[in-house]
């Protein structure tokens, strides 16, 4: 079974890597590399990929898992 991670950066995008498609609404694969970052700021100017615009704009969000 192929594996994939996807790692929260704080105040960053999501890393994902391993084995994996991005596909957007319609069904059409994004070309991708082993390793994307994708944005969360929601302000890049290649989405769903981070360009970098969360240091610019100061994006914070550093979310954390919680056991129950």
């Amino acid at each position: 079974m192929s594996e994939a991670t996807i790692k929260v950066n704080d105040n960053g995008p999501y890393v994902v890597t391993g084995s994996f498609t991005v596909v957007d609404a319609e069904g059409n694969t994004f070309e991708t590399k082993k390793a994307v970052s994708l944005c969360r700021c929601g302000r890049s100017s290649n989405k769903p990929f981070c360009d970098g615009t969360h240091k610019q704009i100061e994006f914070e969000s550093q979310p954390r898992a919680r056991e129950d």
